[in-house]
């Protein structure tokens, strides 16, 4: 098996790419010691030829790859792409496009939530994938043949995914309702990783809005230190010393060293100064410039019995249609249809509300009644006192 290792081939192997309506994508990475996805590995598949390039090969220039990527004439296919199109956002700055997932596209289709990949080519195919090399060491080199063919399966196996996939949305007249699924996937906003957000990522176990103005600023320090570094989080500082030094705000190296989640001696380093001085910003601020802890929403008398209610009219719906239950409607978004007929959220709009969001409103108004018959929960139009009234 070849696998590209030079600018010259990848660019040849892309421009055949390129000359067909898709492309199957996938990668291999090491994320265990960095922050940033280390890409070892690219496979590509047209409909007729694949691809393994090794990404860490010396002097290799992936920038062909990322102008297939930007291509707009081909449809880029992946499972799952989330990881793949972070790592291409972080290399080339850019988020493939037009864009295809499978494993979206098979929630729409019956596939039930989140289906893995090897599962989803066996239901389509009958073929077994072997993923015994998925967590083997891609950064290690030469690659084994076991390697290699594993990659390879991971692309060619997909396109007959892609091909019964589309044919499937085309016949129910789905495919805009996977285009509705993709915003979140094609949004710059999903991957960039601000360190102002960053306090967002951790359990909110602060009680107190100077808790949380220290947690903020660690936080976000953390993340700047995490990036620059080039290592998770946790190896700049844990999350469970994050929420004891917000707890205890220490103002001073000793004190620093006093706590429990804090190794001895890290109070004489460098990232303690930097700790500090975070801690100092937060009890600097004036009381009134203090950040509001997050409430969560009242929840208005019968909401939790109307949302068990709308649970179960979800899971109806979703059998009934062969939709996967959470893209119809997330927990979320049943709770704030209990509590507001006008609520924001997407199952009261476009294909979702037609499917689900009017029955779930009729069924608050009582309009609609769940039943047991025949072994079965149904949905029957009930007559409200508005009509029984005109009757």
């Amino acid at each position: 098996m070849d696998v590209i290792t030079t600018t010259n081939d990848l660019a040849a192997a892309c421009q055949r790419l390129a000359a067909h309506d898709y492309v199957t994508v996938d990668t291999e990475f090491l994320r265990e010691s960095t922050f940033w996805p280390k890409l070892c590995v690219i496979q590509m598949a047209g409909p007729d030829m694949a691809f393994i390039v090794d990404a860490l090969s010396e002097g290799l220039d992936l920038a062909p790859f990322f102008e297939l990527m930007r291509d707009q004439t081909t449809t880029k296919v992946f499972h799952a792409a989330r990881q793949d199109i972070e790592i291409v956002f972080h290399l080339g700055h850019l988020i493939p496009a037009p864009l295809f997932d499978t494993q979206v596209a098979a929630m729409v289709c019956g596939f039930g939530d989140s289906i893995s990949y090897d599962q989803l080519i066996y239901k389509v195919t009958g073929a077994r994938i072997d993923k015994s090399s998925r967590f083997t060491d891609w950064a290690r080199r030469p690659l084994t043949k076991k390697q290699l063919d594993y990659a390879l399966a991971d692309v060619t196996h997909l396109r007959d995914a892609y091909q019964f996939l589309k044919a499937n949305l085309a016949e129910q007249n789905r495919t805009h309702w996977v285009q509705d699924e993709m915003e979140v996937l094609t949004s710059e906003g999903t991957y960039r990783t601000e360190p102002a957000n960053a306090w967002q990522r951790l359990k909110m176990r602060v009680r107190k809005p100077i808790e949380l103005a220290v947690m903020m600023e660690l936080a976000a320090w953390r993340e700047r230190e995490a990036q620059n570094r080039d290592v998770p989080r946790s190896r700049v500082l844990k999350d469970d010393a994050i929420y004891e030094i917000a707890a205890q705000q220490p103002n001073t190296a000793d004190s620093l060293g006093r706590l429990r989640t804090i190794p001895r001696g890290f109070e004489r380093s460098k990232a303690a100064d930097e700790i500090l001085k975070a801690v100092n910003r937060a009890l600097d601020l004036p009381k009134d410039e203090l950040p509001k802890l997050p409430k969560g929403r009242p929840a208005p008398d019968g909401s939790a019995a109307a949302v068990d209610l709308l649970k179960v009219l979800l899971k109806l719906v979703s059998e009934a249609h062969g939709v996967a239950a959470k893209v119809i409607a997330t927990v979320d978004d049943l709770e704030k249809i209990a509590a507001d007929d006008h609520a924001d959220v997407a199952a009261l709009k476009g294909w979702r509300r037609e499917l689900f969001g009017e029955t779930a409103l009729k069924l608050k108004r009582g309009e609609v009644a769940l039943a047991f018959q025949n072994r079965q929960i149904v949905a029957l139009p009930q007559h409200t006192e508005q009509a029984q009234a005109a009757e």
